[in-house]
């Protein structure tokens, strides 16, 4: 049996959104059907809308995916029809990353959340009287529909506390963001803090300084507005990128170095900048998917004084722990992101998309109903 859903199909690279409809296939065992009610937009899927990133055409992609469970396959026990949940990314349970809790390194990572078949081998969607396959499973759940294929292990059950549209951004960019400070960076009251980027991801990491305390708190990023949120969310100081010296800039707000750096931009010149202000044992994240052929040079004494530069993927958390409890330092008041989010109905998807690249939004998450 199949699901009659509505999808925004992605025909061409660089192209818009349609919105059309598609047949979705029932879940196979360990697989569980959701009827997205809301979805967060991503950096990483208008990276895949625009460049070859090796996911095949048409696709549907979205992977911020919040909505209530429809049915679920064999051997589903941790949700049942009629829960609340939240979708996030995909991973195999059977290699040694997964075994030892870091499923985010999971070894099938790149097919199970890039490949858009799903782990099975099959195509979930067919448009067109069911004539044309339509690629899908986008990081276990391709939920830029108002249905889903996710799995087991990607499906996260949360309560009735907040709207879906609060919830969906946990999936991904609440969780990249904020996991980086709390898990790979460890950020400590102790600590002077900053992040490059104040887009979802960083100030979610900016939100985590702040609940942890931090003393010095720098958020940068060359929108004058998202500076402007960054000090209204907990930011100390604030920094223009106008081609400034940004190592100055930063040495003038703590002359003795930064004790934590988280950057999003993925800029060669900014993450050097970053090493070069780091404080002796430093650390610098860094979060973003680079261009193919992007290099980052720097003097390799600059890692001397225990120095690191470090990278991170979905902020070194297990989503089925992880998100949970960060939904938890929201409803306790340490976590409040929903100043960043902007509601748009479904069918404003394409506008929804030039918003966010334009920076005119922070995070838009599309309401399904």
């Amino acid at each position: 049996m199949t699901t009659t859903t509505l999808a925004a199909v992605l025909r061409t690279r660089g192209g818009s959104y349609r919105l059309e409809q598609v047949e979705l296939a029932d879940p196979g065992p360990g697989q569980v059907l959701v009827k997205i009610a809301a979805c967060g937009i991503c950096f990483t899927d208008i990276g895949v809308q625009r460049y070859e990133q090796g996911t095949p055409l048409p696709h549907v992609l979205g992977h911020e995916g919040a909505g209530t469970v429809a049915k679920v396959g064999a051997g589903v026990t941790n949700v049942a029809p009629g829960d609340r949940v939240v979708l996030s990314y995909a991973s195999c349970g059977a290699c040694a990353n997964c075994a030892h809790d870091h499923p985010q390194y999971c070894a099938s990572f790149m097919p199970l959340n890039y490949g858009g078949v799903l782990s099975d081998g099959s195509v979930p969607m067919r448009g067109h009287g069911e004539e044309e396959a339509i690629f899908g499973g986008f990081f276990g759940q391709s939920s830029f529909a108002t249905h889903a294929i996710a799995y087991a292990r990607n499906t996260v059950k949360v309560g009735s506390e907040l709207p879906f549209a609060l919830l969906a951004p946990f999936g991904c960019g609440l969780q990249t963001g904020a996991g980086t400070a709390y898990n790979t960076l460890d950020v400590k009251a102790h600590h002077a803090f900053a992040v490059m980027g104040a887009g979802s991801v960083g100030l979610a990491a900016l939100l985590a300084a702040v609940d942890r305390g931090c003393r010095t708190i720098i958020a940068v990023d060359r929108v004058p507005e998202r500076l402007e949120m960054a000090r209204r969310l907990g930011a100390t100081h604030t920094l223009l990128a106008d081609g400034r010296d940004l190592v100055a800039a930063l040495r003038g707000i703590e002359a003795g170095g930064l004790d934590r750096i988280v950057d999003t931009t993925g800029v060669s010149a900014v993450i050097r900048a970053g090493l070069e202000a780091l404080a002796s044992r430093g650390q610098l994240a860094m979060l973003a998917v680079t261009a193919p052929g992007t290099e980052i040079t720097f003097n390799p004494n600059t890692l001397l004084g225990g120095r690191a530069l470090k990278g991170a993927v979905e902020g070194d958390a297990d989503p089925q722990a992880f998100i949970p409890w960060l939904i938890g330092r929201h409803l306790s008041g340490r976590f409040d992101h929903a100043p960043l989010i902007t509601e748009y109905p479904f069918s404003a998807i394409n506008e929804a998309v030039a918003d966010m690249a334009a920076g005119r939004v922070v995070k838009p998450v599309l309401v399904m109903d």
